[in-house]
């Protein structure tokens, strides 16, 4: 374990894009644990510390769901000022961010504590993206398949601040106003809503594509992209249906439920009454049969 001067620290693996940050002089620390690097400010020592305890346990869930494994050990830097790490990011809704070509990560400490962020679940969700960028080649991984994998195995969990109670997703069910899964291919949209519609879109169709094909039409697509196909062929390689069929069907999913969404909210006074009606029943019934079994009991004696 041994102190060095950000400055220099950083200066050694980030690129230029980050170089504001490295106007600090203040002091990190590195330690190495079981396959993982951590740097850290002192205050976040005990962080690090769990870093270090979860990293196993998580890359071998990591490992055993995508059947690849990390070759290289990552560097996990632990930032706990939120203005540092939103000079790393330019985006003040990203809590953590992988970089591949540098084989690090980098975690905004000081939002792990607000749900539903935790420690444990946002590194894993950037391990993922460390893990299928070392096997699939540079141009190859969609960023909406790159995503959505990671929320998909973090238990949906995106590495941005999203508002769970209102589903950019559903509102836009309603309108069908979806951001094209082709648009989504080498970058997301700017701007905050449309940048909350791609994660949440993305998340979907890799949920979609677990629930309709099963866990192996996921691995089947990534080992195609590995081999170096397009998505465009890789998808009905694996599924038997072109991408965007598969589009088709997917919307055609999110369709049926907003309509049963909307049926429950156009009905909600009425299933609540035929709900209580039945449950009164019920109980009137249970009422009676109580006191059958008295009177029977009565008469016995």
């Amino acid at each position: 374990m041994g102190k060095i001067k950000r400055i220099v620290l950083l200066s050694m693996f980030l690129s230029p894009f980050i170089f504001p940050c490295l106007l600090y002089g203040e002091q990190v620390v590195q330690i190495r644990g079981s396959g993982v690097i951590v740097l850290f400010e002192e205050p976040l020592k005990k962080a690090a510390m769990e870093v270090i305890d979860i990293y196993p346990g998580l890359i071998t869930e990591l490992e055993n769901t995508l059947r690849w494994k990390l070759h290289y050990e990552p560097t996990v830097l632990l930032i706990k000022d939120r203005e540092t790490f939103r000079e790393i990011v330019r985006n003040d809704l990203i809590v953590a961010c992988a970089i591949p070509e540098k084989k690090s990560i980098f975690i905004d400490y000081s939002r792990m504590n607000i749900s539903p962020f935790t420690l444990g679940t946002t590194l894993k969700h950037e391990l993922c993206h460390l893990l299928l960028h070392q096997y699939v080649p540079e141009g190859k991984l969609p960023k909406w398949l790159d995503e959505g994998i990671a929320q998909w195995v973090s238990n949906g969990m995106a590495e941005i601040i999203m508002d769970r109670s209102d589903s950019v997703l559903s509102r836009v069910s309603l309108t069908g106003n979806y951001i094209p899964i082709g648009d989504l291919t080498e970058r997301f949209p700017g701007s905050r809503d449309a940048l909350l519609l791609a994660y949440d879109e993305s998340k979907s169709l890799v949920e979609y594509i677990v629930g309709e094909y099963g866990i192996g039409a996921i691995l089947d697509i990534l080992r195609n992209l590995r081999n170096g196909d397009t998505i465009d062929t890789a998808v009905p390689a694996s599924i038997s249906i072109p991408l965007d069929e598969l589009e088709e069907k997917w919307h055609a999913s999110l369709n049926k439920k907003i309509i049963w969404v909307t049926w429950l909210s156009d009905n909600l006074y009425g299933t609540l009454f035929f709900l209580t009606a039945l449950v009164t029943i019920f109980a009137f019934f249970k009422l009676l049969k109580r006191k059958k079994i008295a009177y029977m009991e009565e008469d016995d004696d």
